[in-house]
């Protein structure tokens, strides 16, 4: 087989019909094939040769071409990534909203795919609420008759309001799940524009700013949760589905459970946080996770965003604090110890090492070895 020969298959929507669709550069031998496909026809707005969606027709696209080119389906089967989290789903915010009679609600399948492919509680509500704004901008039009050009219609609206690329990024991810995951044509809208991602470095606290805010939370069970977020470099969400059997004294380790992407890892037990948990644990006397709320009930993460806030207001730190500042100065402070990047990288779970390579940024010990010129 020609290496240098491959057809991309695509998901399109042409007249209402779901087709294959059939990208390639131009090939005598795949033009010369191609036409015996039956039923095969030229799209012209999306510049590529299209044939009805059935298992008939892509059986016969892999039968075709075997060995004469490669069948790249990356865009046609897709896993999803989404998170597995252990959360109890919380479904009443949605009851419970105070909406006009002429708002348009997000249909009740789309709701259902997110929950089935158990998003955490925020994803569902951020889907949710972007995707009806959506909905409610073309209030005019059947939702099933909206196309590319009322995406972009919409887009262009928002960024005449000034909004940030992670917000229309949000918005393009709410409806692509529409058409990808409720009406399983993955990669439907491949042809929208996403705004360039933005990158901003992450706020990291001194080991000074460290010590303060954990000195300055109001209880033990506080103190706990503060210490566990940086001294492990945990996410919010794996700070509260934590198990008490999750902790590991023996090996001095914590095993984070089903976490982004539904991968499990290890990451750093503190000496110093496990002679705290323990009298966290006398007096405390949880169940089933390690941190409870009222009834034995799971958790809040906004009950651990206001710890955090409360014991950085105390501490008298004037930068933003939230609980995934205190595991990027986990790692920030890892790496200016000397530990390798790629050990940073399992402890915190990065799939790449171009997400934990961000930190290289914000170490003071990147920047030790360069004189300042004013200084020279």
């Amino acid at each position: 087989m020609n290496t240098n020969s491959h057809i991309t298959l695509h998901h399109l929507l042409i007249n209402g019909q779901k087709c294959i669709g059939l990208q390639y550069n131009y090939n005598k031998v795949i033009n010369a094939l191609i036409k015996e496909l039956k039923g095969i026809s030229w799209c012209k707005e999306h510049n590529m040769q299209y044939i009805s969606n059935n298992l008939g027709n892509t059986n016969a696209i892999f039968t075709l071409f075997k060995g004469v080119a490669w069948i790249d389906c990356k865009y046609f089967f897709k896993n999803t990534n989404s998170k597995n989290l252990n959360e109890i789903k919380d479904s009443t915010w949605e009851e419970k909203r105070t909406l006009t009679n002429d708002y348009i609600r997000c249909p009740e399948l789309y709701i259902e795919k997110l929950k089935l492919k158990k998003y955490a509680n925020n994803t569902i509500k951020t889907y949710v609420n972007c995707f009806e704004k959506y909905l409610n901008f073309h209030k005019k039009k059947d939702i099933d008759s909206l196309d590319e050009r009322d995406i972009r219609s919409y887009l262009s609206h928002l960024i005449d309001e000034n909004l940030s690329n992670s917000y229309l990024n949000q918005i393009i991810n709410s409806i692509k799940f529409y058409y990808e995951v409720v009406h399983n044509m993955p990669n439907r809208l491949y042809k929208i524009e996403r705004p360039i991602k933005e990158t901003k470095l992450p706020v990291v606290l001194s080991k000074e700013e460290i010590k303060r805010l954990i000195s300055s939370t109001n209880n033990i069970k506080h103190k706990c949760i503060v210490s566990l977020l940086y001294s492990a470099g945990l996410r919010r969400c794996e700070l509260l589905n934590l198990k008490i059997n999750d902790i590991d004294s023996d090996r001095m380790l914590i095993h984070i459970k089903d976490s982004k992407r539904n991968k499990d890892r290890y990451t750093l037990l503190s000496s110093t946080i496990l002679l705290d948990l323990r009298c966290y644990y006398i007096q405390y006397k949880p169940k089933n996770y390690l941190f409870e709320g009222e009834k034995g009930k799971q958790y809040t993460g906004n009950s651990v965003g206001m710890i955090v806030k409360n014991s950085a207001k105390k501490a008298n730190i004037t930068k933003k604090v939230t609980p995934h500042t205190l595991r990027h100065t986990f790692a920030t402070h890892l790496l200016e110890s000397g530990t390798d990047l790629r050990h940073i990288q399992i402890l915190l779970g990065h799939s790449s090492s171009k997400t934990t390579e961000i930190y290289t940024h914000v170490a003071v010990s990147s920047f030790n070895s360069i004189k300042n010129p004013l200084d020279l």
